[in-house]
């Protein structure tokens, strides 16, 4: 088991419901969803009304969430209008990746550090890494580098570390391709390992389901099956036993139901995770009514549709654990 401080541990506290368990909203996308908000009103692109879904989003279903991750550039308004039993997490890391060089080197928020975040009233920083294992390691010999900072940064102020790794391919284009799909388990497994080790000070993991279930028997439509459900459960398995660290789910943009399915499948292999901190699949049909039709209406989509989703999604939690199992308070 990891050692932990008693203030770390009173900010997972917060973040977590009653038996431990993380069920987090996130809503920390900035340039993407401002072009999705954009296209569904078809106008351009504002500052506005990113900032105006954010705080809708917020103030709607945090009540049934016990976190919400958002971002210092847009999201702080957001932060004021969440329940007052929902912890918080911020984003430290720029939204996307650098395209001038190869590797998807990452970078931090210019005028963000972690005293800042803290002051926000966070409990958590979030940092997200784009990360092939399999590349030359003058590229990951700085990724890690660039956690072990972040770590070491979010250690000194007290606050929760959450590391996201989202992997890929160096050499492919798409992460939602068969050929990535063959080769993704592998990458997460790698990924996983490596980001474990105590010397980044990493709480928590945000980590991908080990395999794209568009290429799963049952789920995958016009597409190849590549595993099967039991082969896909042994997966999650395989993952869980590959770290001691409290890990949680992200939805990668499946649907609602389909990463429910995944949590069952996790669920029913004994996976040993902790939580989710679910984004689009809660939230992203309510884009094009808030955008298109006017706030009051991609309110109502929220209050009604978006909290049977988020209450749906906490009723598939029953098979996650308490991350109390894996830290131990100094």
């Amino acid at each position: 088991m990891r050692n932990i401080t008693v203030e770390v541990a009173k900010h997972m506290e917060r973040l977590s419901n009653e038996d431990g368990v993380i069920s987090a909203v996130a809503i920390d996308q900035r340039g993407s969803l401002k072009k999705m908000l954009a296209e569904a009103a078809n106008k351009p692109a504002d500052e506005t009304t990113i900032v105006d879904f954010k705080k809708a989003i917020s103030s709607e279903l945090t009540p049934y969430a016990s976190a919400i991750l958002t971002d210092p550039e847009y999201g702080l308004p957001a932060t004021k209008v969440r329940d007052k039993n929902c912890g918080l997490i911020l984003a430290y890391e720029k939204t996307g990746y650098d395209t001038t060089e190869p590797g998807r080197m990452c970078d931090l928020i210019a005028n963000q550090s972690v005293r800042r975040i803290k002051e926000e009233g966070a409990d958590a920083v979030k940092f997200m890494l784009y990360y092939d294992p399999e590349e030359p390691d003058a590229i990951n010999d700085k990724k890690k580098a660039f956690v072990e900072r972040v770590g070491a940064e979010t250690k000194a102020y007290g606050l929760a570390f959450f590391l996201e790794v989202v992997t890929y391919d160096g050499s492919m284009d798409s992460v939602k391709s068969e050929e990535y799909a063959k080769i993704k388990p592998k990458k997460v497994f790698m990924t996983m390992e490596e980001f474990s080790k105590p010397q980044y000070e990493v709480t928590v993991l945000k980590v991908e389901v080990p395999f794209n279930i568009h290429y799963v028997a049952g789920f995958n439509g016009d597409n190849k099956a590549l595993y099967t459900v039991d082969e896909a459960k042994a997966m999650f398995k395989k993952q869980s036993d590959l770290t001691d660290l409290p890990y949680i789910f992200l939805s990668a943009g499946v649907t609602s139901e389909e990463f429910i399915a995944e949590l069952k499948m996790a669920e029913e292999a004994g996976a040993e995770f902790n939580g989710v901190l679910c984004g689009r699949a809660t939230w992203k049909p309510s884009i094009k009514p808030f955008a298109a039709e006017g706030e009051s209406v991609g309110r109502n989509w929220l209050a009604t549709q978006g909290k049977e989703n988020i209450e749906n999604l906490n009723h598939a939690l029953i098979g996650a654990k308490s991350w109390k199992n894996k830290l131990t308070v100094e």
